[in-house]
């Protein structure tokens, strides 16, 4: 009886102890993102997601990373190697779940950074697959303020071309605002970005 009390009360020190590596991993690698050092900040959250297949945040923050860093990357071949590593990792996440709402916006978020890059040749391409992406990450949350937000700011960017009536698109803006303030990440690292862009498209949406 000793010795399974033993196994048990180590096991459940081996479980906290991993617990407070990933924590701390995490704390360090969104650290050096902070700093603006994003390649080192990619680097930390892959040794986390090699170490740790439970969790999809790992993953998912190099995803981000790498993202976020094309838009800012005005050489084309370094976007196409932060994207492809941005995608690679999505998609296995995507493999273990197809029901996450994050994930989803994410990946629309891929998609824009794409059309960004060169929007005569991919908004076409990608345009609707922003669109599915964000409609499908609504209906798996539709209180997810990052969902809301990403698919009207997506059109009110859009919306000089295509002359669609932007007056929706801003109620859509003012709902994702609403959604933030009582938005809760289930984890202290899950995400919570985008609150300040939101606002931001507020601001333009009322001059």
């Amino acid at each position: 009886m000793t010795k399974i009390i033993t196994a048990i009360t180590l096991f459940i020190c081996s479980l906290l102890s991993a617990q407070t590596q990933f924590e701390q991993g995490m704390g360090k690698a969104f650290g050096l993102w902070k700093e603006g050092k994003n390649t080192e900040a990619s680097a930390m959250f892959e040794r986390i997601a090699s170490a740790d297949k439970t969790s999809y945040l790992p993953n998912y923050y190099v995803a981000l990373v790498n993202t976020t860093s094309a838009f800012a990357e005005k050489d084309k071949s370094k976007v196409d190697l932060l994207l492809t590593k941005a995608q690679d990792v999505l998609d296995v996440e995507f493999i273990k779940d197809q029901n996450n709402s994050e994930l989803y916006v994410l990946q629309a978020l891929l998609y824009t950074a794409w059309v960004v890059q060169d929007p005569m040749t991919n908004a076409q391409k990608y345009s609707g697959k922003i669109m599915e992406n964000y409609a499908k990450a609504k209906t798996l949350n539709p209180n997810n303020p990052r969902a809301v937000f990403g698919e009207a700011d997506y059109q009110l960017g859009g919306a000089k071309w295509t002359g669609v009536d932007t007056k929706p698109l801003c109620a859509q803006v003012d709902k994702a605002v609403e959604l933030f303030a009582t938005f809760k990440p289930e984890t202290p690292f899950s995400p919570k970005w985008g609150l300040e862009r939101a606002l931001e498209a507020q601001k333009n949406c009322k001059k």
